[in-house]
């Protein structure tokens, strides 16, 4: 069981790297494309990892026990080092389908104003704490 874990876990950190540079990349490329004034390559991020952690989920199941490994390596390893919005997006999928259908709005809602109110306080409490760097 343990030779799994840490096989799964290697698949994780490559697909997370892969991941990773591609983000990156579109962060780099599609506002030279389209234009700086809107964050094109996270949206185009998000939009495209919502999509592929869709498709993914749905064509591995019942793909055997290489199922598992595709999974670490493309769903948490690829599209987690893309974004981890996909992952928010088919847990709330997932919940609505359920009998938990009703938290999903919940799970949403307090992810995305919790996670603001968070990145602000982050950035206020770096302001306090800034220091000066020492020039050459």
């Amino acid at each position: 069981m343990a030779m799994i874990w840490w096989q799964q876990l290697v698949l994780v950190m490559c697909g997370g790297a892969l991941g990773a540079a591609g983000r990156f990349w579109l962060g780099g490329a599609l506002p030279r494309i389209l234009g700086e004034g809107f964050p094109w390559g996270t949206l185009a991020a998000n939009l495209i990892g919502s999509f592929a952690i869709g498709f993914l989920a749905v064509w591995l199941e019942g793909r055997g026990p290489h199922a598992l490994y595709w999974r670490a390596f493309l769903i948490v390893g690829l599209l987690g080092g893309l974004t981890t919005y996909s992952s928010l997006m088919l847990e709330c999928l997932l919940m609505a389908r359920s009998p938990r259908s009703a938290m999903a709005l919940a799970y949403l809602a307090s992810t995305l104003v919790t996670g603001l109110l968070l990145v602000w306080l982050g950035t206020r409490a770096a302001a306090t704490l800034r220091v000066p760097f020492p020039g050459p």
